[in-house]
């Protein structure tokens, strides 16, 4: 069994019942979620051994939040404790020409207080065959961004495979550093690399020519992604391959969705989907990431890889939370052409 080691926040999410405004909600419903959290969930679904690393206090909140991940399958042995609070996200799920709303509560989160030292890398990502992170981690903090980074570098001496969701967030780049200053030295150091076109533009100043995200009608022309993938091989050498998640927007319920993975001579093409009621689109590109490395660990050619990835991702466009709740079975008859929502009996 393949062994992934992931590491960020997890919080707890507070969304609004339905398609409710914040200013008409009575009462929140409550889960947790979080990138990396949302990565190994997607993982440990799939029969991999999932391990998820953060900072979590002490507390009923915390244990609530562990106890949901383990009922996954995910191991949270090493999760190291201290810290005052978990980190919050309110969530107002948008519908047609209203898009959702995200606001973060979560400074001085136990896990944006962790400075390098607090965990034993050495030991974490023994047997490991790959570590993941995401550009949302050195966002929170300084120590963050270091603690991060030591991981990185422990993988890379440990022959570990690194992969990064880039996940650019403008709200939470708040501690005086940008993410065109830390993201580099963290980048240097990964196997992959996923992200679209704003997190490439906004980290590197890497971006498509000709291509407007807000203009595309649901209609994108992956080959345009390809300068994108060249760029960012030729930026960050290690860099084996590049994968972009490609997401046509019409409106906030209905988005066309495909990915492509370029290895340096050849862009695959997953087969786009047409997603016409959207019912979560939080933790899509988790859902993406979490395919495609299962993909990557599973199947022998690239292509099944990227449609792996493409397919799971679509299938958690249908489900309400962070998590991907999907099987392996699921998802490949969805591959096979599958995805007509008859009653299974």
């Amino acid at each position: 069994m393949s062994k992934v080691v992931t590491f960020g926040e997890v919080m707890l999410r507070l969304s609004t019942p339905g398609y409710l405004r914040f200013s008409q909600a009575q009462q929140f419903d409550a889960t947790f979620g979080g990138g990396e959290a949302n990565v190994a969930v997607s993982l440990a679904n799939y029969g991999v051994d999932a391990h998820f690393v953060t900072r979590l206090p002490k507390n009923d909140i915390a244990d609530m939040c562990t106890s949901e991940l383990r009922g996954f399958g995910v191991n949270t042995d090493s999760i190291v404790y201290g810290g005052d609070r978990v980190g919050i996200y309110y969530l107002e799920t948008g519908a047609v020409a209203r898009g959702s709303k995200v606001i973060y509560d979560r400074a001085h989160s136990a896990v944006s207080e962790i400075q390098p030292g607090m965990v034993d890398w050495h030991k974490v990502l023994e047997g490991a065959d790959w570590f993941h992170w995401t550009g949302i981690t050195p966002a929170l903090s300084q120590g963050a961004a270091d603690a991060c980074l030591e991981a990185i570098k422990v993988a890379n001496e440990m022959g570990v495979k690194v992969s990064c969701d880039l996940n650019y967030r403008k709200k939470l780049w708040k501690y005086g550093k940008t993410a065109a200053e830390v993201m580099p030295a963290l980048v240097e150091g990964c196997d992959l690399i996923l992200g679209n076109e704003e997190d490439a533009e906004k980290e590197f100043g890497i971006k498509p020519e000709g291509f407007d995200a807000e203009k595309t009608g649901g209609e994108i022309d992956q080959t345009a992604f390809v300068s994108v993938c060249q760029q960012l091989m030729k930026r960050f050498p290690r860099c084996k391959k590049v994968a972009i998640t490609l997401r046509g927007s019409i409106n906030a319920n209905h988005n066309t969705w495909g990915g492509v993975l370029y290895d340096g001579k050849t862009l695959w093409q997953s087969r786009r989907y047409d997603i016409t009621h959207i019912v979560d689109r939080v933790g899509g590109g988790d859902s993406f990431m979490g395919g495609l490395l299962y993909g990557l660990l599973t199947y022998p050619t690239d292509q099944e890889a990227i449609e792996f990835a493409a397919a799971a991702s679509c299938l958690k466009h249908t489900i309400v939370g962070d998590y991907n709740r999907v099987t392996v079975a699921e998802v490949e008859a969805l591959m096979k052409g599958g995805g007509s929502g008859r009653v299974s009996r």
